[in-house]
């Protein structure tokens, strides 16, 4: 798999299923920690994935710790608003990690602080009311720009 993502305590159901579809259509692995803010039975989960479920590998964790643990050799990019630094600044490699956190709160402030080189943002307006984007149209977003930088491997 050329991409791999991570959803560290997903919230909505709808997000994660469009998620879904998004990692269908560009051969990226998705890693979700638990705990899950809905089941994976859920209607809605289910109706935004679609039929895609069976083109799509999906690991579950119960902490990131033990994603870190059993990728340790891996590059690691964490997705926050909290930072300067673009999505499209760094360099992604094949098998690479971008991690993500819940809708609600993102990820933990200790994690970005432990990885500040590595982590990344959406540019987006200067007001305080646009706060964050949707967070399966962000991953969306750094998923291409880190698969237009490796040359789309097995896309047309």
């Amino acid at each position: 798999m050329p991409i791999n993502i991570v959803l560290v305590e997903p919230e909505i159901p709808q997000n994660t299923g469009n998620i879904i579809r998004t990692c269908a259509a560009t051969g990226a692995k998705l890693h979700l920690v638990r705990p899950l803010g809905f089941s994976m039975d859920d209607k809605y989960l289910k109706r935004a994935g679609l039929d895609y479920w069976d083109l799509v590998e999906i690991n579950y964790y119960d902490s990131f710790e033990e994603v870190r643990e059993k990728y340790k050799n891996s590059l690691f990019y964490y997705a926050t608003t909290k930072v300067n630094q673009n999505h499209s600044d760094v360099k992604y490699e094949e098998n690479c990690f971008i991690v993500f956190g819940k809708e609600t709160k993102g990820l933990p402030e200790e994690l970005i602080k432990e990885n500040k080189e590595n982590c990344v943002r959406v540019p987006m307006r200067d007001i305080e009311r646009a706060r964050s984007l949707n967070l399966s149209n962000s991953v969306a977003i750094i998923l291409y720009e880190a698969l237009r930088q490796i040359g789309y491997p097995g896309m047309r």
